[in-house]
Formats: structure tokens, C-alpha cells, sequence
């Protein structure tokens, strides 16, 4: 009996160090401390659903355009930082997080459920965010995104809400936040949901607290810095108050870089600033599975961190420049089983522009001609325009096959976006399913396999086009893989290591002299 109650006690007693070792090591494995003078300036680049696979998808199509003879990529500006980890990204309640607690995680750095913006997952306490935190000791603070103003991510940085879908509240914690800056998108539901009785103009309360509300490019680019508090909208916007993919983008309109360089002119001031910039619509291209959208808009990510480096460079020791991403979405690959080892990433700029220019199209079409009048072939000349593909007749393909097979190398260029019979196939079920209104169409889940609730034709021509590059997806939805993260400047070498999303922000905190 003492034998088996001495066993137990040494048993108790090993685990509890086994515990204390393994705490020690977890504390060990990642370092939140600064002891260094504070960083004057802040910029945190966040790529929403961002992660190895969108990064290097650019990197290789860069890398194929260039049409060297051996394989290689061309780095992105952040790619090429010296200080890289990676982190984990899950939610209080999902492997698969939102943007809202990913969001959260980054600015607060606590774990809360999804949907939930800068709460606790119980919805009771308010997690303060590092920009917050920023403004509290003086510093001038930035927001800028691609997508609205009061979406999830830029909403984690200063409003504390149980849903992420209070648009019309996570606004009214906006205007009341007194950051000095916000720019790209506009704000959504500025009037509360449609179905609620309207409520007061969003811009008209914003204006009541000081805010200059700007809409035009020569307005926007003419700001001084003793411009005061400004929210600066997009001139063209989309359904969601976006600004459109960069893909998409026209010359009356600023590019995200343009809107980063003149967040840099308006906050520069002798206490510093906190800059938030969010590449929102690399997430939003990969729910739909559009690789060329995602590709050009994580180049305009990365044109707007290549502003940030260059001011950061005339100040480099008073900077920290740190890029993340806050989940992948997607399911993105770089290897694609009808191409198996190899990749034609090169075929990805024959789309011209993005899938939800492409559904304005097949909307117009159909409102044109009846249902029983909608031809594939009258149409495909607009297919052929956005996605590159041919039709040859059977006989001219086979002749070029032949051709290229021999090695004839303009042959293989003609050959490259010729349909197949399987392809063509995916594209004429899709038109005719895109025919249909939406309330017509079939709700099975076969139908969102294929089209995950998109215009079926627009997700077929990009999931062709895909395939012929080498790029496969595995869902509209987020991953639950871990993610990157790059860093430049003051402190930046507590950011190399493998650790979770919450530690990036008691790390920025740490860097800019925050007590935990």
C-alpha cells in the first residue's frame, strides 16, 4: 500500500515537472519582450487570407513571365526581409478561423470566437488594441484597407462588437475611435441593414465629429498634413463599398500604395504614428478561386509595403515594418493533378480582368436575350476576350498537337489555350447553369462543389485557367494552415520563429514600449 502511494506521489511529482518544463518551454519558444528604445513608427501590413501559397503564386508567376530558361521566382519586396517566422491562426473556437478573431488576435493579441470583433469570446470584455493603445500614448493613427472601412480585420483595431456583421455599429466605434486617418474602402451599410428602419448617415455623424469626408483622387491627393482628421473613400467603389481589384482598377481611381503614401504624409509627427494597411481583397479573389485576381492584388499588397520600406529607410532606427496574414483561404496549391510536376503560371496573364468584372458581363447577357435565345457561342467571343481561351476546330488542334509534339514551338504557343473537349465541356454546363437566375439554379451540394455559390460561369473560366497554369484549389471557404509573417527594422528579430497570431501583437506592443 506505502509502495503504491509513494509511486503515486513520484508519479504526480514527474508530471508536475513534466507540466513546468513544458510551460517553461512554451514561454521560451517565443520571446515578447523589448528592452531596446521604443519604435517612433508602426506599420503593420496585414495580407487577409495570405498566406505561403498566395505569396509564392506571385512569386512564380513573376518568375514565368519573365520566361527564363530554367525555372525561378522574382521575391516580392516583404518576401525578401530579413527577419520571417510563421504562425498559427486558429480561433477560441475553430482550427478555421474568420477574419474577425484572426483580426483580433493581431491587434489584441487574445483568442475569441468567430465572428467576434476585439470581445472576449464570452462577449463581455473588450480586448484594447495596439493601435488603440497607440493613440492612448500620443501617436497618430492610420487605418487603411482595399476592402470597407468597418469590415472585420480593420474593425479588430478599434471596435469591440459581439458580431462582425454590425456594420452600422462597428462604424459608429469608428467615428468615435479618433484615429486620425482612414482610407481605401467606404463605409458599408452606412444606414444600418436595409431591413431595420434607416438610421442616421454614417459620413453625415462622421462629419459632426471632425472627420473631412474625401472622395475624389485630386482631393484625396491634394491633402496637406494639417489636414486634420480625414476619411478618405475610394472614387469607385463596389456593391460591398470595396474598392475594386486592383485588376479592375481605372486612372480616376488610387491604388492601395497611393493611399499608404499619403496615410505616411498626413500622421508624420514628432510622437510617431501606428499604420494599419490591409490588403482585404487577396481573400476575397481566393474565395472565388481566382488566382490572377489574387496574384495582382497581392502585388498592390506588396507595392504598398515598398512605400512603407522606403520611408522606413530614412528612418530605419526608428521603424518596425511587420507583414502577416491573418489565415489562407482557398485551399490555394501550386500543382494542379492535369499538369502534375509541372506549372504554366505564364498562362495566368492572358485574364484580363476579374471574376466580378466578368459576372457584370453574363448579368448584362442575360437581361439581354431570353433563356431559350442564350446561345454559348454568340457569347464565347466575351469569354475568349477576358480568359484568353480558343475553340479551334478538331482538325486544326490535332494538327497543332502534332506540331508541337515535333518540338514547332509556335505551334505549343497556339496549342496553350485551346480548350480541351473536357474543358469546353465545364464551360458550356456552366453557361448554361449562369442562364438561369438565382433562384432557378440548384442548391444541391454537387452545384457548390462546383460553383461555391458564384456565377457558375465565372468560377469554370477561372478554374480552367487555373488548371491549365498548374494552380488548384480545395475550397471557397478559409484554411487552417498556418501563415507568415515578415519583419524590417526596430525589433524585428522577435519576429523570427514559429509561434501563435496572439504574440504578434504583445510583440509590436513590446516594440513600441508598451507595458503587457
Amino acid at each position: 500500500m506505502m509502495y503504491r502511494r509513494h509511486r503515486a506521489v513520484r508519479g504526480f511529482f514527474l508530471a508536475l515537472v513534466g507540466l513546468l518544463a513544458a510551460a517553461s518551454w512554451v514561454g521560451a519558444a517565443t520571446d515578447n519582450t523589448w528592452q531596446g528604445a521604443p519604435a517612433k513608427y508602426v506599420f503593420c501590413f496585414i495580407g487577409d487570407g495570405m498566406a505561403l501559397q498566395q505569396i509564392h503564386a506571385a512569386e512564380v508567376f513573376r518568375g514565368a513571365v519573365a520566361q527564363t530558361a530554367t525555372p525561378g521566382i522574382k521575391k516580392l519586396t516583404f518576401s525578401s526581409f530579413p527577419s520571417q517566422g510563421m504562425t498559427t491562426t486558429y480561433s477560441a473556437n475553430s482550427f478555421i478561423t474568420d477574419s474577425a478573431p484572426a483580426g483580433t488576435s493581431l491587434a489584441a493579441g487574445y483568442k475569441t470566437d468567430n465572428g467576434v470583433v476585439g470581445l472576449d469570446p464570452a462577449k463581455k470584455s473588450g480586448l484594447p488594441s495596439v493601435a488603440e493603445r497607440a493613440r492612448d500614448q500620443g501617436m497618430k493613427v492610420g487605418i487603411i484597407t482595399s476592402v470597407s472601412l468597418n469590415h472585420a480585420t480593420p474593425a479588430a483595431f478599434y471596435a469591440h462588437v459581439p458580431s462582425r456583421n454590425d456594420y452600422y455599429g462597428i462604424a459608429l466605434q469608428m467615428l468615435d475611435s479618433g484615429f486620425d486617418f482612414f482610407a481605401g474602402g467606404g463605409i458599408h451599410k452606412a444606414r444600418g441593414n436595409k431591413k431595420d428602419t434607416p438610421q442616421k448617415d454614417a459620413y453625415d455623424i462622421a462629419a459632426e465629429k471632425g472627420y473631412r469626408v474625401l472622395r475624389s483622387r485630386d482631393d484625396i491627393l491634394a491633402l496637406k498634413p494639417d489636414a486634420g482628421k480625414v476619411i478618405a473613400v475610394n472614387p469607385v467603389l463596389d456593391r460591398d463599398n470595396a474598392m475594386p481589384y486592383d485588376i479592375d482598377r481605372t486612372p480616376e481611381e488610387l491604388s492601395l500604395a497611393e493611399f499608404t503614401q499619403k496615410g505616411i504624409e498626413l500622421l508624420d509627427n514628432p510622437k510617431g504614428f501606428f499604420l494599419m494597411v490591409e490588403g482585404g481583397k487577396i481573400d476575397w479573389a481566393c474565395h472565388a478561386n481566382d488566382a490572377a485576381t489574387a496574384i495582382q492584388d497581392t502585388f498592390a499588397f506588396d507595392d504598398a509595403v515598398q512605400v512603407g520600406l522606403s520611408f522606413a529607410e530614412k528612418h530605419p532606427e526608428e521603424t518596425l515594418i511587420v507583414v502577416v496574414g491573418d489565415h489562407e483561404t482557398g485551399g490555394m496549391s501550386i500543382g494542379f493533378a492535369g499538369t502534375q510536376y509541372e506549372t504554366f503560371f505564364e498562362k495566368v496573364r492572358f485574364q484580363k480582368e476579374s471574376y466580378l468584372a466578368f459576372d457584370t458581363r453574363i448579368g448584362a447577357y442575360r437581361r439581354s436575350i431570353s433563356p431559350d435565345q442564350a446561345s454559348f457561342e454568340a457569347f464565347f467571343p466575351q469569354i475568349a476576350e477576358v480568359f484568353g481561351f480558343t475553340n479551334l476546330p478538331a482538325e486544326e488542334g490535332a494538327s497543332l498537337k502534332r506540331r508541337a509534339e515535333s518540338g514547332d514551338q509556335d505551334a505549343r504557343h497556339s496549342l496553350a489555350m485551346n480548350l480541351s473537349p473536357r474543358e469546353l465541356a465545364e464551360l458550356q454546363d456552366a453557361f448554361s447553369r449562369s442562364m438561369k437566375g438565382e433562384e432557378e439554379r440548384p442548391k444541391d451540394e454537387q452545384t457548390y462543389l462546383l460553383y461555391g455559390g458564384y456565377e457558375p460561369l465565372s468560377v469554370a473560366a477561372t478554374h480552367v485557367l487555373n488548371q491549365k497554369a498548374g494552380i488548384g484549389w480545395t475550397t471557397y471557404s478559409h484554411t487552417g494552415i498556418p501563415v507568415p509573417i515578415f519583419a524590417w527594422g526596430v525589433g524585428s528579430e522577435r519576429f523570427e520563429g514559429y509561434y501563435d497570431n496572439t504574440d504578434v501583437a504583445w510583440k509590436t506592443m513590446a516594440i513600441l514600449g508598451m507595458k503587457p
